[in-house]
């Protein structure tokens, strides 16, 4: 049969669509800024159908109206990353998280985690009648394979992005048409402290680096810092505006890349329209499953592969904590164990964690003398490479743990370092 009368025969609305789930059922749903709102929002809207519905998505960008009060009967979220939609209902007991590295979430599908449906959204199919899963690829690939329901938003709005991110319409069980346009994330607004913080981490890139780089304040201020470099290079797990500016100035070429030269490679995307704009139908930038771009025996085919990563708290032995404050889940380890693995790995690689020095106003330290109560190691001691707030750089690899607690000491604010100093003297019975 032709793809367009499959395309036909399973053309639905939203409302008709959503009546496949049944209550019990575990759903994937496409994450950020590709998260299909308008099947999510049918879903909601048909809520008295559903008991116990198990939504496993892992970033939500708008309202996530199956996550708050009032659901729980209907729905129930599990996540493998805590943002703000999600943070109220998994503290208050009525919804779940899982501790994965991001490369690791679609073996879940697999494993732990079997999955009754996938709800996707795609960009319109091409002339042989395939779809691309555009700016969130990431677990959504595998979910489309594995789920023996997939229901699937076709949107023109949704970028046709290259590579290993596209969808059959032979592989859709109910099809959707709805075009609206994708959430716009504007870019962070950047104060002296992170500009510090980016100029710091500039430092340690060179010319023909190949780069990991997060969403927020302090990876485009570090971005702002690297306008006088040479031929860098993108493989991480996703990218923002500050990206394309750079491409535009000349400064991303990725010719020194000696993996996927000449390409841009990411797993998901977030940002506004220009960043849409310029991934679609750009075969200079690649999306791929997170199994590969995450997976460090991947990434660290990548010479010179630098990986800048944010935390929430550092002790002083050099533990770092990115998704807990306390004994609460605030956030997750995403991609950061993954790409400093890979950084470990590729040949004159360099991985940094970077920071603000406070917290709470400037009333908290970020680097403490030990990690809160109830929080939890993201990245080990044995694989954190640089340190980096505003005050500076700190170095800790392969030196000893008095260097490493000095060297953070000498980076904490200076309104907190006599108690860390205190802290150190006790600790390691030693003058500072």
């Amino acid at each position: 049969m032709d793809w367009r009368d499959i395309y036909k025969s399973r053309l639905t609305s939203a409302d008709n669509a959503v009546k496949s789930v049944k209550s019990g059922d575990r759903v994937s749903v496409m994450h950020c800024a590709g998260e299909p709102h308008h099947i999510m929002e049918a879903m909601v809207k048909n809520k008295d159908q559903y008991e116990n519905v198990e939504v496993t998505l892992m970033l939500p960008l708008g309202k996530a109206e199956y996550a708050q009060p009032g659901m729980e009967k209907h729905f129930r979220h599990v996540s493998q990353f805590v943002g703000g939609p999600s943070r109220g209902t998994i503290m208050a007991g009525h919804g779940d998280y899982i501790p994965c590295n991001f490369s690791q979430i679609p073996f879940q599908f697999d494993a732990t985690l079997p999955i009754d449906a996938a709800i996707i959204m795609v960009s319109p199919p091409d002339a042989h009648g395939y779809c691309s899963l555009g700016v969130s690829v990431d677990y959504s690939k595998r979910a489309s394979e594995v789920a023996p329901l997939v229901i699937a938003q076709i949107n023109k709005y949704m970028p046709r992005c290259h590579g290993d991110c596209f969808v059959h319409v032979s592989e859709m069980t109910h099809i959707v048409e709805h075009d609206a346009p994708l959430i716009e994330l504007k870019p962070p607004k950047i104060t002296d402290v992170e500009k510090a913080i980016g100029e710091h981490c500039a430092s340690l890139i060179k010319d023909g680096d190949c780069l990991q780089l997060g969403i927020g304040a302090i990876p485009d201020a570090v971005l702002l810092f690297l306008k006088n470099k040479k031929d860098l290079g993108i493989h991480t797990e996703m990218f923002s505006d500050g990206a394309v500016d750079l491409v535009e100035a000349g400064v991303i070429t990725n010719k020194a890349k000696n993996f996927h030269k000449g390409q841009m490679l990411a797993t998901f995307l977030m940002g506004t329209k220009k960043l849409y704009d310029f991934v679609n139908d750009n075969p200079t930038v690649q999306m791929y499953p997170v199994t590969y771009t995450n997976d460090p025996l991947i990434s660290s085919k990548n010479d010179n592969l630098v990986s800048i990563n944010s935390c929430l708290q550092v002790d002083l032995l050099g533990q770092v904590c990115s998704e807990m404050i306390g004994s609460m889940q605030y956030s997750a380890v995403g991609g950061q164990v993954d790409f400093v693995r890979g950084a470990y790995l590729s040949k004159g690689g360099r991985s940094i964690i970077a920071t603000t020095s406070t917290a709470k106003g400037g009333t908290l330290s970020r680097i403490a003398p030990l990690l809160d109560t109830g929080s939890c190691v993201t990245t080990s001691r044995n694989e954190v490479e640089y340190v980096i707030t505003e005050y500076g750089i700190a170095h800790l690899r392969y030196h000893t743990v008095r260097d490493r607690a000095r060297a953070l000491i000498n980076i904490a604010h200076p309104n907190f370092r006599d108690e860390l100093k205190e802290a150190f003297e006790k600790r390691f019975n030693a003058k500072f």
